[in-house]
């Protein structure tokens, strides 16, 4: 089955030469690529959030497979929906996914449903694989929407997940796509997002589903996000790490309602605090060519 490019035109430019144009001043260079167990990026248009979600891969280095989690914005077909073969079609190729492995994964997570129809009009993992194409064209990928639901749902797919990468014992990147505060302030998007974010780095899917809750954060892909933690904790994960964040207000300039966007990377090994200036001090020379001075404890 062929699953043609949806938000091709309206998220992101419709032909191979625009995406490149568009996204290659967004590339990250200088800084060494590794592999990480997950990401998560955000997928409103690339002008806006592209740059974020472009720092992100800009630091992977990409296995075989990627698996794409993504909400729901269509509500249209199975709650957890998966395309478990195919094609899907973009304007920098195609792109194909890799059955075994997302069979694999419906046989450990009983939630999980082979329904093409929720992927043909959402967007929210669409807009990540133009991304990948750029950096490896020849990746593969398992899409699998996840809509709202119970911590313990998204626990099971997030467990499922990590069960089926054991068994077939293949190499993925698990990425979930989500944007975090809508149409809010600038501060006040700041302020909620700092407290999903917090959470999120310590690989905590309950505490960021109880704050997000509690604070009332409209952040739409917390689903996906909370079965990723779980799957790559799961696989040993033992951190996660901001690598940007912005908000929609930082390029339009209009700060009354703003949407953020937050990019994060999960790491397998905690990170000391001389290897942590290290990399805050190469990535800071590279993005604003200043040097910081580390502090007299380190």
């Amino acid at each position: 089955m062929l699953r043609q490019a949806s938000a091709a035109g309206r998220y992101y430019p419709a032909s191979k030469e625009k995406i490149r144009s568009v996204i290659t001043p967004m590339e990250v260079k200088g800084i060494a690529k590794e592999r990480y167990l997950g990401a998560v990026m955000p997928h409103a248009g690339y002008p806006y959030s592209g740059g974020v979600a472009m720092a992100v891969a800009s630091r992977l280095d990409l296995p075989e497979i990627a698996i794409i989690l993504g909400p729901s914005h269509t509500g249209i077909g199975a709650e957890y929906a998966i395309m478990a073969s195919g094609i899907w079609q973009t304007p920098m190729g195609e792109v194909e996914i890799d059955s075994p492995l997302a069979h694999s994964i419906m046989k450990y997570c009983r939630h999980i449903k082979a329904d093409p129809s929720a992927h043909q009009y959402e967007h929210s993992i669409e807009v990540q694989i133009p991304i990948l194409q750029y950096f490896k064209p020849d990746i593969k990928i398992v899409p699998i929407t996840v809509s709202f639901g119970k911590s313990e749902t998204l626990a099971d797919i997030g467990y499922g997940i990590a069960s089926a990468l054991r068994e077939t014992g293949r190499e993925a990147i698990i990425i979930a796509s989500s944007d975090m505060t809508h149409y809010e302030s600038q501060s006040d998007a700041h302020l909620k997002d700092s407290l999903a974010l917090d959470a999120i780095i310590k690989l905590d899917a309950a505490e960021m589903l109880e704050r997000i809750q509690q604070n009332h954060i409209t952040m739409c892909g917390y689903a996906p996000v909370a079965a990723m933690l779980t799957a790559v904790k799961e696989m040993g994960a033992k951190r996660a790490r901001v690598v940007a964040y912005q908000t929609s207000g930082d390029v339009t300039h209009h700060l009354d309602q703003v949407v953020g966007y937050a990019g994060l990377v999960v790491e397998q090994t905690e990170e000391s605090p001389q290897v942590a200036l290290a990399r805050a001090a190469v990535e800071t020379f590279v993005r604003e060519k200043k040097v910081i001075t580390p502090s007299a404890e380190i």
